[in-house]
């Protein structure tokens, strides 16, 4: 049992690592099934052991595979942890806070007194109600503070509270063009400390602040480029979009993802980062990855495919190109949309022959012929008849398509 202010944490004895007996942060197990830290049991096989620690088995493998399960599991307990202590520390702090108070409060932060617990004052106060997010956002300096405290500061759990006030007040501030100037004036400071967040924010929901916050940001050419030449950014980014994030977390990093990759130079470092590799994981992770993680995964599939250097990559990867091929019809006319554009780009327009191989290979002949009959746009229906040309001009397919009854099959719309 540990023991956190007031909170008192029982750690599962399957979440301690058999070596160092602390929680795991990467578990990965062993041919005789135990599970260890990865640092732990990587030091003892460096050092020259042939066995398990545990059970001292001699290894017929020093293999390690990473547990994701067990990795998903540590991951949600620690986050309703932290949870837990930021309602306690939200909870005292919860005594009455007036409109009057706030620029006593104010002044108190701008003195350095205290500023934790009057952050969470402010927490307390923006959650009463809508009118009170708008008063915070257009008291004079409020945000103008809040940016300074991104820069000043560099405690994890303090940048935490800035990121989740910024947040509850953020649809108030109202000129986001005046907050892009305020946040990326300060030399990259402000942006040091969002991806600290990133990296090591111990809740869900400051690092989908942080993601919100940067979106925010990235108005025009020159914000984006910014951001996304913020060194480790786009690498930190394309990690959080793995399967064994929180399914919130790998949407927020999406959405944020889509916003910044508009330039050839970004969607390429995106490519060396193997970005096509994890949205693959994504379209084939059946019920983990929700209908709006999918439609973001298949746009920023589109946008990095519009690259020669991502369509070699997508088309490579047989896996991938038929991923997407199965999506149509089946999650939502967007995501159809999307995965149509993809097939029709690398298909027809760039004529690859192992992207047409893998959408034979995925039952695509049929799936556009219901296409072209479904209730889709025009758009949609002129791309799908311009990927039936790919089979018409193949021998081994034009005796399907002269046998294929056309009448009309009724595909109710999304």
């Amino acid at each position: 049992m540990v023991r956190d202010v007031d909170l008192y944490v029982t750690v599962p004895s399957f979440f301690r690592c058999p070596i160092s007996l602390d929680v795991m942060k990467s578990p990965v197990s062993l041919c005789t099934g135990v599970t260890y830290d990865r640092t732990s049991i990587e030091r003892w096989l460096d050092s020259g052991n042939n066995t398990c620690p545990a059970t001292m088995q001699v290894l017929n493998s020093k293999e390690i595979v990473p547990n994701r399960t067990l990795q998903r599991l540590i991951k949600i307990w620690s986050d309703s942890v932290q949870t837990q202590k930021d309602n306690r520390v939200d909870s005292a702090a919860s005594s009455v806070v007036t409109r009057e108070d706030i620029e006593v409060l104010v002044k108190e932060m701008r003195a350095k007194k205290d500023k934790t617990d009057r952050l969470s004052k402010f927490i307390c106060f923006a959650k009463e109600s809508e009118e009170n997010c708008e008063f915070l956002a257009k008291f004079d300096g409020f945000v103008e503070m809040l940016v300074g405290f991104l820069v000043g500061d560099k405690d994890i759990n303090f940048l935490e509270r800035v990121v989740k006030v910024f947040v509850l007040i953020l649809n108030k501030v109202g000129d986001y063009k005046a907050l892009r100037l305020l946040i990326l004036k300060q030399n990259n400071d402000c942006l040091s400390a969002l991806l600290a967040v990133l990296k090591q924010g111990r809740s869900v929901s400051s690092r989908i602040g942080a993601l919100k916050i940067i979106e925010a940001i990235t108005l025009d050419a020159e914000s984006k480029q910014m951001v996304s030449e913020k060194e480790g950014f786009l690498l930190e980014l394309v990690k959080l979009i793995s399967l064994e994030n929180d399914p919130r977390l790998i949407e927020a990093s999406l959405s944020c993802l889509i916003a910044i990759s508009m330039s050839k130079r970004v969607k390429t470092n995106l490519i060396n980062f193997k970005v096509i590799a994890e949205l693959r994981k994504l379209l084939t992770g059946g019920q983990k990855a929700s209908v709006s993680i999918i439609e973001k995964a298949l746009k920023l599939l589109e946008m990095v495919t519009s690259l020669r250097e991502g369509r070699a990559e997508f088309c490579n990867d047989t896996a991938c190109v038929e991923a997407v091929m199965n999506k149509v019809l089946k999650v939502s006319s967007e995501a159809t949309e999307h995965a149509v554009m993809i097939l029709w780009s690398v298909c027809y327009l760039f004529r690859d022959g192992d992207a047409q191989d893998a959408l034979v290979k995925s039952n695509g002949l049929t799936k556009i012929l219901l296409l072209m009959q479904s209730n889709c746009s025009p758009v949609v229906r002129q791309m799908s008849g311009d990927l039936l040309k790919i089979f018409r001009v193949n021998s081994k397919f034009s005796s399907c398509l002269s046998s294929y009854d056309t009448k009309t099959t009724h595909i109710m719309p999304f």
